[in-house]
């Protein structure tokens, strides 16, 4: 009973529901070792964008639905790699030498704009996110890259879906990789980088000025009554929170081997607060252990939900709803808790 308390019920139920469709993957000798480096692949290349959910959560702004500004700076980053053909590990961190300095600027400026309506960041930030990937909807026509790679043939503007196959792609996932004759890749580089940035950001919030954010996000009132400037430390929290979401869509993007313009940061940033709830957060509390089990449950749902309905439906895209109501339904579930608390 302690254990149903301290989890909840319907997080119980996932858990439970994550392990039977491991078990039913063996049972219809689905290839589970190719299944397992897919799932790891997954989890390292979505949890950073998870982070980015708990400085947001614990400097009191709550759960950023404008990731996608931290997104869209990644994606400046990963595109002016290709633009100046810097490739390999050098391309990797020319992209974040990019993304992060754009990262603080915008999320200086939306900490800023958050903290002239306290009390109603959740809902803006969703608007914001929205709005941002709008503009560079046009940005992606009229800005003046001249690479092949990412230029339309005929016409203007980049490409909807644009390779990183000659200049980064993958550098993460092969760094270290460890091979198994069964068919698992266990993906050391992609792993690493995952928790090195978690430990950093672990370091940071065991500091003067970590706890101090914590503290404004807790109970401002209390905050500004011991002196702390609760503006000042709101707008760090979002700052961080952009930072991280810039890192992840670069690591994001190497891992997936592709970087994808125009709309498709729109709802990036749902799957990425999904993953904290299930993981154990509210709109108020958080930290890297909610990050680490809600992004393993998340992403492990989807990676063996798609190929144990196939199983079961063979010749249809019956798998693929499936797929889509199990991923929903995690989102749906956890928005829900969200809201709950």
């Amino acid at each position: 009973m302690n254990l149903v308390k301290r989890l909840g019920l319907p997080r119980i139920i996932i858990i439970a529901f994550f392990i039977f469709l491991w078990v039913v993957a063996g049972v219809k000798a689905l290839p589970i070792p190719i299944l397992m480096k897919d799932s790891l692949v997954r989890i390292g290349m979505n949890l950073i964008m998870v982070l980015a959910m708990v400085p947001a959560i614990r400097s009191g702004i709550g759960l950023n639905f404008a990731l996608p500004i931290g997104i869209i700076c990644g994606i400046l980053g990963g595109v002016m790699a290709i633009e100046f053909e810097i490739i390999g590990i050098l391309g990797f961190l020319y992209s974040l030498a990019i993304a992060i300095p754009l990262s603080v600027a915008f999320g200086w400026i939306y900490g800023i704009m958050l903290n002239k309506i306290k009390g109603s960041e959740m809902l803006v930030s969703t608007y914001v996110g929205f709005s941002i990937v709008s503009l560079f909807c046009i940005a992606w026509i009229v800005l003046p890259f001249t690479s092949d790679e990412m230029r339309w043939p005929i016409g203007e503007g980049l490409r909807t879906v644009v390779s990183l196959e000659s200049t980064f792609g993958g550098i993460l996932n092969r760094f270290w990789a460890i091979e198994f004759s069964n068919g698992f890749v266990f993906p050391t580089g992609l792993i690493l980088f995952g928790g090195f940035v978690c430990l950093v950001y672990y370091i940071f919030s065991q500091t003067r000025v970590g706890i101090a954010m914590k503290t404004v996000g807790d109970n401002p009132k209390f905050a500004a009554a011991t002196g702390l400037n609760v503006d000042r430390y709101r707008i760090l929290g979002t700052i961080l929170s952009t930072v991280l979401g810039a890192i992840g869509m670069v690591v994001f993007a190497q891992s997936f081997g592709y970087i994808q313009l125009y709309t498709a940061p729109l709802m990036m940033a749902f799957p990425a607060v999904a993953a904290i709830l299930i993981g154990g957060a509210t709109a108020k509390k958080a930290n890297i252990s909610f990050v680490i089990i809600g992004t393993i449950l998340f992403q492990g749902l989807l990676t063996i939900s798609l190929p144990v309905a196939s199983s079961f439906f063979e010749g249809g895209n019956i798998s693929e709803v499936i797929r889509m109501i199990v991923q929903n339904g995690i989102i749906l579930y956890a928005l829900a808790q969200g809201g709950g608390e």
